[in-house]
């Protein structure tokens, strides 16, 4: 399985990005993708998670309102959109594969930097 991200990128305060994640290598019908991101200095968080068999997303509250999880099967990739970007969500993004309590591949991450 390989996991790329992408669509990291410098941006100013109050603006949006679109993190893509293209997977390949095996079929993924069983599986979620998720997002994670870490933050310099801190754990790795987990952001959102897609079910790749019917696209039902989950968020913890904290997440809710500003992050959508989307996919598209016909291109195996899962996108992570980010609204109204605040300097706090400056963190390596990470997308993932795996089940809802163990994720088991990982891409390398894609830099989101937020100004403010």
């Amino acid at each position: 399985v390989q996991l790329q991200a992408s669509g990291g990128g410098l941006v100013q305060a109050g603006g949006s990005l679109r993190l893509s994640c293209a997977a390949s290598g095996r079929s993924f019908s069983s599986y979620y993708m998720g997002w994670f991101r870490q933050a310099p200095g801190k754990e790795r968080e987990f952001v959102a998670r897609i079910r790749w068999s019917d696209g039902s997303p989950y968020y913890t509250d904290s997440m809710k309102g500003r992050f959508t999880i989307s996919r598209d099967n016909a291109k195996n990739t899962v996108y992570l959109r980010i609204d109204s970007l605040k300097p706090e969500d400056t963190a390596v993004y990470y997308c993932a594969l795996g089940t809802t309590s163990d994720f088991l591949y990982w891409g390398q991450g894609t830099q989101v930097t937020v100004s403010s």
